[in-house]
């Protein structure tokens, strides 16, 4: 039984998704997205709630528990999936009910039984999505291990990356100082700010999507926090529960973690509710508020000509009742609001006693019907503010007035004062940035969604191809500033295309090269010569990196038809990526197209210089073309700025979406979604949809849709063709010899493109650096092109700006004869509009403005009116006659007309298809719209296609005998109807993107109908000729009337759908049914026929084409293998991120293998990243399935082999030995000592099963062994001359950590090494002790060049059990924190005590004595604190001493030119050195692999950290030298063959000790003493190690580390505690004064202690 969830996105049911992720395995499941959630059982049975859901899937599959084991445990299920229902989700408070969860999870694992079940799918769903957890998630400890556990498992991972939105962290340049500086706008610094005190915050509503507004004042927010080591808060502005919408929420912050925002604190305005009615209560109560029932409108009127309230002098009684009113949300509350007594004679009108509470009885969406009164944004915002602890208020100028107010409230209120800090708001042309105005446009439906590529929003334009460190540019480049500007599109997309190199989605050297041809008009090439075949080309030709496409050659090829007709016999045109192709013959059809060309390869002519390129596509089964679709986006509004008195519906652009159908690159079906490429001579796209294949569900194929991102640019990238580069090499060849004289008159559009051509022919020449005579010649074309097309338009040619369109008129005062009055007028408005717009010369405007006058003036004398725009044309006055028959018998008679709006129509069509600039469409359209007004005044009728107007005078008689087809029988007069109104369906129908199988359809009916006209009248139908006329009037009238009636069917039709989606009253749709049916009727009389609807199939299309992409959106989730297959990536090896994007090794393009490589983030910018791709990419780790355990591969290894060997010999010395004892613990062995395992019983792995049988008692994995090997001690040891015992182990031991685990540094498994010791005196422990931490300094500082402070721990911080620790500490700068680098412990008797490890005392014979014992460790952690104190943005740098691999030779030189014997003595060379360095004892390899180039081997060899590289070239050879390359310098230095191994032996000294140098002078710069508290965080915020005077107090120890932390990571992966202690140094740097303090101040302190922050 196939079972399909429906999911609605919005709202993910993460409790149902969890338990269908579970079960998928056993049942046939499929997962989709669709408007509610629901599962389909069958027809009869579904499921929409989340809880029935999730039981419902558990018990199709018992076998696997997810309802309980027994009876009992499924209702204890049933208890928790009501507990998360009832009491987590939606609920404003969650302390109580997290306490509860709290207790039950202390003792276990799961919430029942033993394994996992819907209780814990459920009650983690709820957390998850509860925006009050990760606030309140430090608060309980077991709910949080239990969370963090189950976050880790691979389900609930699953399901998080499927359903989360994508981050994409962006990368930086490696270079730099290659690189133009970035462009960063000016930030003021704050006032009175302090470094570590500063708290701002971002404060959105969640009433909307981001859009790049607020980008900006998120990112502004964050800059100050992090300029400042400040604090972040985002608050939910939650005052009005009308707006808020928790949907909003979860896509808000999606959107912050998008833009890298990390805030430290996220609050709502309602957490602050009760205390805000408080504060309001005491205004009324000190008589500085009261409460007004003054209506709205009236009291705005009071307030604008500043007339005191009646309400003001209410007596404290009078304002408490209607409060409680209020407060209780009745009738005669909701009349009244609350409202401040400033000052209603102020200048400023918002201190005109401004509102401050209002009531409303809608439910709020976290305190739900708590309350009924809510207060207003500028009354909660400062006391919020306050409350919070900001210290500076960043707000945009336009908040400028209220800051008076915001004042008034911190006085009056007696609250702590914030700091207002103004800047300007982001303001872009052509759009909208209110979220009010954004949502009429959602609602309307004239965008997609909130993440339309034409919205401002943060979702919108980052689907549009921009990226998220282009944005960040943006934002960051508008700076501070106050100064309020208008800022154009072509700005942001400029910052989008200039980003540094590095970076994953820049635009134009990465971006891979296709090619797609439009498929509206193409022309096949036949190349007989041509043999079918494929070869593989560059994706760029500039940058191999990006790898390899297939292009495939044939006999038959396609090119643009735009670019055929520019060709002539005998030329030559460069196919790219093919060469020259000789044009042998053009065949053109009777309307001048040209239908098929024949060509010749001359591909030996190399000569590309002065031929048109042009761009191909074979024509072959062997790779079939992809359909594709390229959409272009327009502007939403159509005016620039929209003022205060503009309606902004006013200048809507509906067609601001422009969709062309392209065949496309067989190639682009492996694009992704988000790929950016470039389609050859058109521009750059963004992948929206990725191609289909045939879906088995829909069998339909979906096309390539591809969006064209702006790149900056005002003038608009070409759509198709190459005429003006066909024109600019006419020119190149004419230009010298035959300049056009000025006389000559042109139009204003075939002049613009002559500039154009003759600008790229003066280009051509200059690059190819012509003669001098000859370039000037050629200029002086076009400065003579450049005066006619001034003297024509009034406007100077400007590069870029957009052609005028043949609608234009010139600023002149002689009217266009061929025009009617109207359109005359329309087109020099239009003009003189443009003419401002682009702020002309002054004199140039008032001629223009003069002529439109005339023009009026002339219209008002022939049709009796004033001109008003979008009129109708009005029918001329009978004094005007004599006029208006001459006009009409130019040019406005109805038949001239009626072409004359077809021809138009036909223009606009060409325009949008060619994607032309919007102001030449406009001008198009506006020019159809005034004719199509003409026809109307001159018809009476609207102008329909295919629709004629019919003459009501016969023609005159022509010369030549009328042909008897011109009369035809009123049969062809339907016809000619039917043809064209099946024409509008199957243009209506592709408009719509209907299904291929509609349109065929559709087609075919067209097709039938044309060929049954034609069999009647004898001539083929075309559209906007005059149809067939009829024979009398009487039969003209009844097509008339059922056209009418036909349109009023379908407006009663649109009508009656309305009132149905409207849910309107039945009676209502009933009478609008009534009516349409009654319609109906009479049109099937009139017409002999039932009404059909045009656009019936259009909207089944819409549906189908709705279905289809739910379908595509299922395959994509659940189907195809596309989980599965990839395998597991790592932390670091974030998907899609790095230069060589499109050429994996994998790929079959080649010999040369291209992998990725590099490092992609920055260890000073974000070190968990950073150090996450080191340890991938240098091979020393791979992530594993169970979360915090890591698969250690050689490369690492060997550091701790290296180790191991060093260490394992030095204590051999001391007279220890190696043992090995199990790794399993009793529980009472375990449990034995109180205090030891205290520390120790969060993180112990306990096995309670054997297969399917629970054990009698569970036995615990090791954490440490003192409790396994202890209880041997006491058995080996009975006399002193059984002491000393000295073990050791290597083996592994099992923490199981829940907080954060990071590879090497804090692993559920890791490797180490743990000594136990046993003496018979304290004295000879004691030294034991001192002797192994020795040796831990010595690992650290000779083996892995790392300096280490040496010290014993406090108190606290003591090995739980013993009597005291010594550590060594090292410290790692990139994050400004400590860490533990191994540890000695003197355990004193404590454990032989609970142990009983006894023996006889030989001084007091039958005296028991008991043993004084030591324990000390060192672990794999070394290798991780290597990494982060040495590693590069190059990747890892590695301590010669512990190298895998201390040398790395790698031949170079090797070319194809190079002879086969130079290559193999190359090679003989590089073995002979490997051999040689061998014998020195130098860990060497030689890296012989041909399938890399010496390049990559540098990068692969650098990134593991090597620390020399070898290089040996032919040169080399011949010179007897090599060149050595350092790791830790990238110093290069020529080495004499004879000396190498003495060179590089010392080399490697070299570089050892210039890495302990360089960590030890890092260390001693950010290791200060402080002996004041202030002086302490000062330091310690700047990410120094402190050593202060301490007292040693646990309780101190507690307050200063409490004192000092943070809300959250400084760094991702790092624990959010204050300072802790380090250790009390044995060296420390200042001594301790008789009689100073603690820096508590509370007691006398004992030592210096160094604190810092830790891992």
């Amino acid at each position: 039984m196939a079972l399909n969830l429906t999911i609605n996105t919005n709202n993910l049911p993460l409790g149902a998704l969890l338990a269908a992720e579970h079960v998928k395995g056993s049942v046939q499941l499929s997962v989709e997205e669709g408007k509610d959630t629901r599962l389909h059982v069958s027809d009869a049975v579904q499921f929409s709630d989340v809880n029935s859901i999730s039981r419902y899937l558990a018990r199709v599959a018992p076998a696997l528990g997810l309802y309980g084991a027994n009876m009992m445990e499924q209702t204890e299920v049933d208890h928790w999936l009501e507990f998360s229902a009832r009491r987590l989700c939606g609920q404003p408070g969650l302390t109580v009910a997290l306490s509860e969860l709290d207790k039950a999870l202390s003792l276990r694992t799961f919430l029942v039984g033993h394994g996992l079940t819907l209780a814990d799918l459920s009650v983690w769903a709820a957390l998850k999505g509860h925006g009050g957890w990760p606030s309140q998630a430090k608060s309980f400890c077991h709910v949080s291990r239990w969370f963090f556990f189950l976050n880790s498992q691979v389900p609930f991972t699953a399901v998080g990356n499927k359903y989360a939105t994508s981050k994409a962290t962006p990368c930086k340049s490696n270079s730099e100082d290659k690189e133009k500086k970035q462009d960063v706008g000016k930030f003021v610094d704050l006032p009175g700010a302090e470094m570590g005190k500063v708290v701002v915050r971002f404060p959105p509503e969640a009433s909307g999507y981001l859009h790049i507004g607020h980008a900006k004042a998120a990112l502004l927010n964050q800059h100050y926090q992090v300029m400042f080591k400040g604090k972040l808060i985002m608050r939910f502005d939650d005052t009005n529960p009308e707006k808020e919408k928790e949907d909003f929420e979860k896509v808000i912050l999606e959107d912050v973690a998008m833009l890298q925002i990390h805030p430290d604190q996220f609050t709502y305005t309602s957490d602050h509710f009760p205390t805000i009615i408080r504060f309001a209560e005491q205004l009324l109560a000190e008589g500085k508020a009261y409460i007004d029932d003054t209506p709205p409108e009236q009291m705005k009127q009071e307030r604008e000509q500043r007339i005191e309230s009646r309400c003001r002098n209410n007596t404290l009684q009078q304002n408490m009742k209607l409060w409680e009113e209020m407060k209780a949300g009745s009738e005669i509350g909701q009349s009244c609001c609350m409202r401040a007594k400033i000052d209603m004679n102020s200048n400023n009108g918002c201190m005109r006693d401004p509102t401050l509470y209002r009531c409303k009885n809608t439910p709020h969406p976290r305190t739900k019907d708590t309350y009924k009164v809510y207060p207003t944004y500028d009354f909660a915002c400062p006391i919020v503010d306050s409350m919070e602890g900001v210290t500076h208020a960043l707000r945009t100028t336009e908040y400028h007035d209220r800051d008076e107010q915001f004042y008034w409230f911190i006085n009056a209120l007696r609250l702590r004062k914030p700091y207002i800090w103004e800047y300007s708001r982001l303001n872009l042309n052509n759009t909208v940035l209110s979220k009010r105005k954004l949502t009429w446009f959602v609602d309307q439906g004239y965008v997609d969604g909130w993440d339309d590529p034409r919205f401002p929003t943060v979702r919108g334009v980052l689907r549009r191809g921009m990226t998220v460190e282009g944005l960040k540019q943006f934002i960051a480049a508008q700076g501070g500033s106050r100064s309020v500007v208008n800022m154009e599109w072509d700005k942001i997309w400029a910052f989008n295309k200039k980003l540094p190199i590095s970076c994953l989605k820049v635009i134009d050297p990465v971006a891979p090269r296709y090619t797609a041809l439009s498929s509206s008009y193409i022309v096949p090439v036949s190349v007989p010569e041509a043999a079918e075949e494929m070869k593989e080309a560059a994706k760029h030709p500039k940058n191999a990196e990006v790898g390899m496409k297939e292009v495939w050659y044939g006999p038959r090829v396609l090119v643009e038809g735009a670019d055929a007709e520019t060709f002539s016999e005998g030329e030559m045109v460069t196919f790219i990526n093919w060469g020259n192709l000789i044009i042998t013959k053009i065949n053109k059809g009777a309307d001048g197209k040209v239908l098929s060309m024949e060509a010749r390869l001359n591909l030996e002519n190399k000569d590309y210089k002065k031929t048109t390129k042009i761009t191909w596509l074979a024509d072959t089964s062997s790779a079939p073309l992809l359909p594709t679709i390229c959409i272009n986006y327009q502007p939403l509004i159509s005016k620039a700025v929209i003022t205060k008195d503009d309606d902004f519906k006013d200048y809507i652009n509906k067609n601001s979406k422009l969709e062309e159908k392209m065949l496309g690159d067989p190639c682009l079906k492996t694009l992704k979604k988000g790929d950016i490429i470039q389609l050859q001579r058109r521009g750059f796209y963004i992948c929206d949809q990725p191609y289909e294949p045939i879906s088995p569900n829909s069998c339909k194929e979906s096309p390539c849709v591809l969006l064209y991102i702006p790149d900056g640019h005002t003038k608009e990238m070409p759509t198709a063709g190459s005429k003006d580069k066909s024109k600019s090499q006419t020119s190149n060849n004419t230009a010298a010899s035959t300049p056009t004289p000025a006389s000559v008159s042109m139009p204003a559009s075939d002049l613009f493109s002559s500039i154009v051509a003759q600008g790229e022919a003066v280009r051509l020449l200059k690059a190819a650096k012509a003669p001098k005579d000859e370039v000037d010649k050629a200029v002086q074309q076009l400065l003579s092109l450049k005066a006619q097309f001034k003297q024509q338009t009034g406007l100077d040619y400007k590069p870029g700006m957009a052609p005028p369109t043949s609608a234009s008129a010139p600023p002149t005062l002689s009217t266009d004869s061929d025009s009617c009055p109207y359109t005359c007028v329309a087109q020099q408005g239009e003009l003189v509009r443009k003419l401002k717009a682009e702020q002309a010369p002054k004199d140039q405007i008032d001629v223009a403005v003069k002529h439109l006058l005339a023009l009026k003036a002339e219209f008002k004398t022939l049709t009796g009116q004033e001109y008003k725009p979008g009129m109708a044309t009005p029918f001329p006055t009978s004094s005007a006659s004599t006029s208006v028959k001459g006009l009409s018998s130019s040019s406005c008679s109805a038949l001239e007309l009626y072409e004359r709006v077809a021809q138009q129509g036909q223009v606009v069509r060409k325009l949008k298809s060619e994607k032309a600039p919007k102001d030449q469409v406009d001008a198009a359209v506006k020019q159809l719209l005034a004719l199509k007004a003409e026809y109307k005044q001159a018809t009476g009728q609207d102008y329909k296609p295919g629709a004629a107007p019919v003459q009501n005078a016969p023609a005159p008689v022509q010369s030549a005998p009328t042909p008897v087809q011109n009369s035809p029988a009123p049969a062809a007069t339907g016809l000619y109807e039917k043809v064209a109104e099946q024409g509008e369906v199957v243009r209506k129908l592709k408009v719509e993107k209907a299904p291929k199988e509609q349109v065929d359809a559709a087609v075919k009916q067209l097709l039938a109908l044309k060929a049954e006209y034609k069999q009647q009248t004898g001539q083929e139908y075309k559209p906007g000729l005059q149809a067939p006329a009829k024979p009398t009037q009487a039969q003209s009238d009844s097509p008339q009337q059922a056209q009418e009636l036909f349109s009023k069917v379908s407006q009663q039709g649109e009508l009656v759908r309305k009132l149905k989606s409207e849910k309107a009253p039945k009676e209502q749709v009933d009478e609008a049914v009534k009516i349409l049916l009654n319609l109906k009727n009479q049109y099937k009389t009139l017409s002999g026929e039932d009404y059909k609807p045009v656009s019936a199939a259009g909207a089944t299309g819409g549906e189908d084409k709705n279905r289809k992409e739910r379908e595509n959106k299922s395959e994509k989730q659940g189907g195809g293998g596309g989980g599965g297959g990839a395998g597991k990536k790592g932390k670091g090896d974030k998907s899609g991120q790095g230069k060589e994007g499109s050429g994996g090794a994998g790929d079959g393009q080649g010999p040369k293998k291209q992998t990725r490589l590099g490092l992609e983030a920055k260890k000073e910018e974000n070190l968990a990243d950073w150090y996450s791709q080191v340890i991938t990419k240098a091979e020393m780790i791979e992530y594993y399935d169970v979360s915090g355990c890591y698969v250690l591969r050689p490369w690492s290894f060997a550091i701790w082999e290296a180790i191991k060997d060093f260490f394992d010999g030095e204590i051999k010395k001391l007279g220890v030995e190696n043992c090995y004892f199990p790794m399993f613990v009793s529980q009472a062995a375990l449990e034995k000592e109180k205090s030891h395992i205290e520390d120790f019983a969060p993180e112990v792995a306990w096995v309670t099963r054997s297969g399917k049988t629970e054990l009698a008692e569970p036995i615990a994995v090791r954490p440490t062994s003192e409790t396994v090997m202890y209880p041997a001690y006491a058995k080996w040891v009975q006399s002193h001359r059984d002491l000393p015992i000295k073990l050791n182990q290597w083996c592994n031991v099992v923490r199981w950590e829940f907080k954060h685990p990071q590879p090497f540094l804090r692993t559920r498994e890791f490797l180490w090494q743990e000594g136990h010791t046993a003496f018979a005196t304290k004295e000879e422990a004691a030294e034991e002790v001192l002797q192994i931490l020795d040796l831990y300094a010595r690992v650290y500082e000779e083996l892995m060049a790392i300096p280490v402070v040496k010290g014993r721990k406090t108190e606290k911080e003591k090995f739980a059990g013993g009597d005291y620790t010594t550590t060594v500490e090292a410290y790692i700068s990139a994050s400004g924190r400590a860490i533990q680098g191994a540890t000695s412990h003197h355990l004193g008797q404590n454990f032989s005590k609970m142990f009983e490890i006894m023996f006889e005392d030989p001084k007091q014979p039958g005296e028991k004595q008991l043993a004084f014992q030591n324990s000390w460790g060192l672990t794999t952690r070394t290798i991780g604190v290597l990494t982060m104190v040495h590693g590069d943005n190059m990747g890892l740098v590695l301590p010669p001493r512990v190298a895998c691999l201390q040398v790395v030779i790698i031949p170079c030189g090797i070319t194809v030119s190079l002879p086969e014997q130079d290559k193999e003595a190359l090679l003989v060379q590089c073995s002979k050195y490997l051999s040689r360095l061998q014998d020195a004892g130098i860990r060497v390899k030689a890296d012989l692999r041909d399938n890399y180039s010496p390049g990559w081997k540098f990068n692969h060899w650098e990134l593991k950290g090597v620390p020399i590289r070898l290089e040996v070239g032919p040169k080399d050879m011949q010179q007897r030298q090599c060149v050595a390359v350092r790791r830790d310098s990238g110093e290069k230095v020529t080495l004499p063959e004879a000396d190498v191994e003495k060179k590089l032996a010392t080399m490697l000294e070299d570089i050892q000790n210039n890495l302990f140098k360089k960590a030890s002078d890092d260390l001693k710069s950010h290791m200060v003493a402080a002996d004041t508290m202030e002086q302490f965080q000062k330091e310690l915020d700047q990410g120094k190690m402190v050593q202060i005077p301490f007292c040693g107090q646990i309780e101190c120890e507690d307050w200063i580390k409490k004192t000092t932390a943070k809300d959250q990571d400084v760094e991702p992966g790092a624990p959010s505690m204050g300072a802790k202690s380090l250790c009390i140094p044995f060296k420390p740097l200042k001594t301790l004064q008789p009689g100073q303090m603690c820096v508590s101040g509370k007691e006398p302190a004992q030592y210096y202690t160094m604190f810092g922050r830790s891992y």
